[in-house]
């Protein structure tokens, strides 16, 4: 194999802590081992104006650097990746985000679900590549309460109001606790935290946390809790699943292409009973054989494969193979 030079190209700075900057640093560190690659934010930018291939983050916020490439290459080694926020709202709304479509020769998708968004003409040019991370051992979990973690900044697309309803609703269950991580950048949404701890003993927030911390307390956890009302493709249930830890999570397609059709952890987006009603079956059958934490457990174990990072790597170098060849 002929090494490429490939630019992947994030609209997050290098040390956010976020799913873009994380997908950037990753992909660079698998395909690094065959091609030379550089992740820059805007696009041209030193050192990458010669690239053979170009990988996009983010159809709206890298725009400008996906018409850019196109303008000097036409659409030769371009391929856009879509997050929850492309797939589920921009493509729709925005013009430019639906323009970066048109510009690629490939569309890569980060769950199996992804590629129905698209426009039906469209749809030939997308890759399904899910996102890895190594595995971690299970940790051994106490049976005396049921622990669960909620993981993202508090955002209208991360549906934190479910979560607190939810834990409003298990106010009187002493054994069923959930932790909330994330940063609260409003007034509004701190207000909203100090209410749900006041009317919910059960309920903590602990504020944004480093991601190795952040990884240790799902591994810990019983369960992670992911409500989003719009999903891309989501770190936290890959590193959940990769770390014996189930997923509780809303119906929306970035999660069913992350979990599979038939996955019994899910609630209908912004169903805080139906949340509380999962909660509470997960702590009731908690150490029973064939109960609703043991039937997740399994079907999470049999998902793992595919969040492994030699699966990542194999799927990248098909992609950059693609784009490279003329």
């Amino acid at each position: 194999m002929v090494p490429a030079s490939v630019v992947i190209v994030s609209p997050a700075a290098s040390d956010a802590n976020n799913g873009n900057a994380r997908t950037a640093q990753r992909w660079a560190q698998l395909l690094g081992r065959a091609h030379r690659v550089t992740v820059v934010r805007q696009w041209p930018a030193p050192g990458s104006e010669n690239a053979q291939v170009m990988l996009a983050l983010h159809a709206r916020r890298s725009a400008e650097a996906i018409a850019a490439w196109h303008a000097r290459h036409g659409e030769r080694g371009l391929a856009v990746v879509l997050t929850g926020t492309d797939l589920y709202r921009d493509i729709a709304t925005d013009a430019s985000a639906r323009a970066s479509l048109t510009f690629a020769s490939r569309l890569v998708v980060l769950q199996e679900r992804g590629a129905d968004a698209l426009p039906a003409a469209l749809r030939p040019r997308a890759r399904v590549i899910f996102q890895s991370t190594p595995a971690l051992p299970p940790a051994r979990k106490p049976q005396d309460a049921l622990l669960a973690v909620v993981v993202g900044h508090l955002r209208p697309e991360k549906s934190p109001e479910t979560v607190f309803q939810a834990a409003r609703l298990l106010a009187a269950r002493g054994d069923i606790r959930i932790e909330h991580l994330g940063a609260a950048d409003s007034d509004a949404w701190q207000d909203a935290i100090r209410a749900a701890q006041a009317q919910a003993p059960g309920y903590r927030w602990l504020g944004p946390r480093p991601h190795e911390e952040t990884r240790e307390r799902i591994r810990q956890a019983h369960l992670l809790v992911h409500p989003s009302a719009m999903e891309g493709g989501a770190h936290v249930v890959m590193e959940a699943v990769r770390s014996g830890t189930p997923v509780l999570a809303s119906r929306v397609p970035g999660n069913v292409g992350m979990l599979g059709e038939d996955y019994a952890g899910y609630f209908p987006p912004g169903d805080a009973p139906a949340l509380a009603a999962l909660l509470a079956a997960c702590r009731d059958t908690q150490g029973q054989a064939g109960g609703r934490l043991a039937t997740l457990s399994a079907q999470c174990e049999a998902r793992a494969p595919l969040f492994d990072p030699e699966t990542e790597r194999q799927g990248l170098m098909r992609l950059v193979d693609e784009l490279s060849t003329p």
